[in-house]
């Protein structure tokens, strides 16, 4: 995904542009600058550059036999690397020598992006016959001069525009994502999403510092303490990468040696960055194993988890997994590199940027399907909560309201209201004759055809048997006698001729003992009706019960 962002031969040149010098070591004891350019036998170029330890250093390249000429101006290249001073002293064809000293910044001035420093080389007609490093108070952790190359200032120039426009992409997508989950944190509250935002805060941080660009925004800043903040925030990243990890599955009962080890590594591994960042001069190698086994402790505790995740059938698993693969491996790759188990190697060294911003576009899609499923959640309990409120408030055969609900949202209304009762007459009679299935399908079509013939805005319950209530303000009051002749029109199972009576009463309706006193005059002229041969209404005067 990444290498579809830049062309693939500028991605290929960046960082690693130009020919690579193959050098030779010799420690420091005193000897001139000539006499090391004169004796290149007393250098040793067959052990690996980490075995010598700390210390001053001369490095000498082998011949190079290149001009650099006002049309193809070259530059030297080499890695960033812990030292206190460096000196350049470049041999041209003629015996004329050219050098360049650090300041008390270090090599701060020829930091490159990529973290690549790079010297141009003065334009002379001879040609540049060797180059002689002086390195003073090398850690030499992996290395004195790291992959030095000599490169055209148009190679230079196109490896900076590669790698800018990786970095400025791979900033801008972890900036963009830690907006948008620091939001959807403060809307949602999820421990991972803020866990998410550390990392990659973390993870921004460590790309500017290991770039190279924060040494041209800051470049009064020394080359070692640049260093220094680079291990600070890998460590952060890690501790940051170890709580996301575990909160992402935190629905999942893990094993509780489990989650102690990911408290520990989440504080180890900030550890041990700040331990290289605070005590890295006084005991660099030391500092330095103590954070590669804490980074190791990391991918220890990731793989537990994800199995953890597998065995409980963890519907995130297959998305976390996918966009952890690459990080996983190659930390572990650099992780064995910084153990100088493989060798050193640019793309290693910046595995971590690389594999980080793979890693935040596609945990970014495992984030939006865990909000995702959350949501689904969140939806299907408000359904079950509405379906169960609606199953407790609603009488199951006639679909209306039940009493309960119906006094629940009766009383407490404010004006007049009028209230309708409704009986079915000699229902006992209509089971009876239809059975009981008939007459739940009687009461099913009655209440029915009150829902149609009646405005939305009264409230229809089946109080109970075959009494239901109307509940309506008095200013929009019911006509029960257009009601009443409504129902009768009802088609009923087997053409059974049904009639119903009605008592009617108006008045307040602000607290129960208003409810009590309305239901008994609306129940009484119910009674009348009923006693006056129903099929009819009656109204009484709120009170009169």
């Amino acid at each position: 995904m990444l290498l579809g962002i830049v062309p693939r031969p500028a991605l290929a040149q960046a960082g690693v542009a130009g020919q690579p010098l193959a050098v030779c070591v010799a420690r420091d004891t005193g000897q001139s600058v000539a006499a090391m350019l004169h004796h290149p036998e007393a250098f040793d170029c067959t052990t690996p550059q980490h075995r010598f330890g700390a210390g001053h250093y001369w490095v000498l390249t082998a011949p190079i036999d290149r001009r650099s000429t006002f049309t193809a101006p070259l530059v030297l290249r080499f890695a960033s690397v812990w030292q206190d001073r460096l000196t350049i002293h470049i041999e041209y064809a003629d015996g004329v020598m050219k050098s360049w000293s650090s300041p008390a910044t270090g090599i701060t001035p020829l930091i490159q992006l990529g973290a690549f420093a790079q010297l141009p080389l003065p334009v002379r007609e001879p040609a540049v016959r060797r180059v002689l490093f002086h390195v003073e108070n090398a850690a030499n952790i992996r290395g004195i001069v790291m992959d030095p190359r000599l490169a055209t200032q148009a190679d230079s120039a196109s490896a900076n525009l590669a790698m800018a426009a990786l970095f400025a992409f791979l900033a801008g997508i972890s900036l963009a994502l830690i907006v948008y989950n620091f939001a959807l944190w403060c809307a949602m509250g999820h421990r991972f999403q803020l866990h998410y935002c550390m990392l990659l805060s973390a993870m921004l941080a460590y790309t500017i510092t290991s770039s190279g660009a924060f040494a041209w925004m800051v470049p009064a800043i020394a080359n070692n303490d640049r260093l220094r903040l680079n291990y600070l925030f890998i460590g952060l990243a890690g501790g940051a990468a170890a709580l996301f990890t575990r909160s992402f599955f935190e629905d999942q009962p893990m094993p509780r040696w489990l989650d102690r080890a990911t408290g520990i590594v989440a504080a180890a591994v900030p550890l041990g960055g700040f331990s290289v960042a605070a005590f890295g001069a006084l005991n660099l190698r030391l500092a330095d194993m103590l954070h590669s086994l804490a980074c190791a402790g990391l991918l220890a505790i990731v793989v537990p988890t994800l199995w953890g995740a597998w065995r409980q059938r963890s519907n995130f698993l297959w998305l976390f997994a996918l966009s952890w693969t690459a990080p996983i491996l190659l930390a572990g790759t650099r992780v064995l590199a910084a153990l100088r188990i493989l060798p050193w190697n640019f793309w290693i060294d910046n595995s971590t940027i690389l594999s980080m911003g793979a890693e935040a576009l596609l945990s970014s899609l495992a984030v939006a399907y865990r909000i995702k499923f959350l949501r689904d959640e969140r939806d299907a309990a408000i359904t079950r909560e509405v379906v169960a409120r609606r199953l407790a408030d609603i009488d199951p055969l006639t679909g209306l309201l039940n009493r309960r609900a119906f006094l629940q949202q009766a009383i407490g209304r404010t004006g007049r209201q009028q209230l309708l009762l409704i009986d079915i007459d000699h229902f006992k009679r209509v089971n009876e004759t239809l059975g009981h299935d008939g007459g739940d399908e009687v009461l099913r079509l009655f209440a029915r055809a009150l829902r149609t013939a009646l405005p939305a805005s009264v409230l229809i319950a089946r109080m109970g048997g075959e009494e239901f209530a109307l509940l309506v303000s008095a200013e929009c009051s019911i006509d029960p006698e257009q009601l009443l002749s409504r129902l009768r029109t009802v088609r009923m199972p087997f053409d059974v001729r049904v009639t119903a009576s009605i008592g009617i009463c108006a008045g307040p309706l602000a607290n129960d003992l208003d409810w009590k006193s309305l239901y008994r005059t609306a129940d009484r002229a119910l009674f009348e009706a009923k006693a006056a041969g129903r099929d009819r209404t009656r109204t009484m005067d709120y009170g009169i019960a």
